[in-house]
């Protein structure tokens, strides 16, 4: 325990001092962000807001991160192929052994050689061999991680759980700032047990979208009827999105004999079981799969349904209100926060029911799906706009070197 106590405070001392040492030098504050993998989702979106909006002259921040799968689009390849990125080999979403000591083994070797002050994590593979690495360098940068989710619900077993919640315990003691992208995906970490209140702090999402083009040209290009509402499934098309509840929902809004036609833009390993759903059930979908272009996918809907058993805080439910759009989602993780029940959308049980009715009030009352359109384009854009992402995250690595240096 004194070697611990003495390695720490050499730990600290030396961080503080080299901070300091490079305030004096004006030389910028070094950034190590780490991420398994960059495939298409919310956190390559908040990851590619960051490296893009840091002032470079302040920080000098670069990108570690590993490779998507075969059935994965890499969002650096295919949005944000201006973000640079070291690629370490091994790293990515599959376990492997050999895979994830090579990647493990890189980690270390690059902490070694860029030698950061902020070490920042992100998801729970890169959270767990990223912030292993640190410690094991040896090197005394502060170490940061973001859940953008957690795996505690709708992933894995109880004993899958358990272990993972051991895991995340033991290495919240060795992380100096835990964040979380919403209160309810703080609340459910606390409670099991993982952080502290005083060390885990919100970070909720910031993002962008470009202009719309026309309504009329997206649902031209997509093949789309102009004459009937246009609902959107946005998202990977995996078990945790429950594809199969949305085609539920399809089902009950086709037997209600509503006017309104559904659309998935995602891909996924559940894309051709839904495909032979939709062909022999005859439901009134149209499968786009992945687009690149999110203002043409928002442009073509009128609404945005999500029907998934978990999420942290769904950037497509974001980017719905950015585009005026109301949006109609189970409560799940932190959707509460970003979609207002009954203001900005409606929030509903797993009910499809439930879920159903409520986008039937949507097709049936046009000033109130114009009315929750208006208010969530205001509130979303208010709340969660990538330059407050981005003052965010650089006041926070300020306050932490600054109290290192302090302590």
């Amino acid at each position: 325990m004194l070697a611990k106590c003495i390695l720490l405070a050499v730990f600290t001392m030396n961080v503080g001092e080299d901070w300091q040492m490079s305030r004096a030098n004006q030389s910028p504050i070094r950034v190590m962000r780490i991420i398994a993998r960059m495939n298409i989702g919310g956190p390559a979106v908040q990851v590619s807001g960051l490296m893009r909006g840091f002032n470079d002259v302040e920080f000098d921040q670069r990108l570690y991160t590993g490779f998507c799968a075969n059935n994965e689009a890499d969002y650096l390849d295919t949005a944000a192929n201006d973000v640079k990125a070291v690629r370490i080999e091994g790293f990515g979403r599959r376990v492997s052994v050999s895979g994830d000591v090579r990647a493990f083994t890189s980690l270390v070797k690059e902490i070694r050689t860029f030698k950061p002050h902020i070490i920042h994590t992100h998801t729970a593979k890169a959270g767990f061999l990223g912030r292993i690495a640190s410690i094991v360098s040896l090197h005394p940068s502060i170490r940061v991680h973001t859940f953008h989710g957690h795996l505690l619900n709708g992933y894995f077993g109880n004993f899958k759980r358990f272990l993972i919640v051991i895991v995340e315990k033991s290495l919240a003691l060795f992380t100096h700032q835990l964040l979380a992208v919403g209160d309810k995906v703080r609340q459910d970490l606390l409670q099991a047990g993982i952080g502290s209140e005083d060390k885990f702090g919100l970070m909720p999402p910031g993002l962008s979208i470009g202009l719309l083009p026309a309504k009329s040209e997206s649902q031209e290009s997509f093949g789309l009827s102009a004459s009937r509402l246009q609902c959107a499934f946005i998202g990977r098309v995996t078990q945790i999105k429950r594809p199969d509840r949305f085609l539920d929902v399809v089902s009950e809004i086709k037997k209600r004999g509503i006017d309104l036609d559904f659309f998935m833009a995602g891909d996924g390993e559940l894309l051709e079981i839904c495909r032979k759903r939709i062909t022999n059930e005859n439901l009134p979908v149209t499968v786009l799969g992945w687009q690149s272009e999110i203002e043409k996918v928002l442009s073509a809907a009128d609404i945005v349904v999500l029907t998934s058993d978990n999420e942290g805080t769904p950037l497509s439910l974001i980017q719905a209100g950015m585009a005026g759009l109301p949006v109609v989602t189970i409560n799940v993780g932190s959707v509460p926060e970003i979609v207002l029940d009954g203001v900005t959308g409606f929030v509903t049980s797993f009910d499809t029911q439930e879920i159903a009715s409520a986008l039937e009030k949507l097709v049936r009352d046009k000033d109130l799906h114009a009315q929750l359109g208006s208010v969530a384009q205001k509130f979303t854009l208010a709340h969660f706009g990538v330059k407050r992402l981005v003052h965010d995250h650089e006041e926070l690595y300020r306050e932490l070197l600054t109290n290192r240096a302090r302590s």
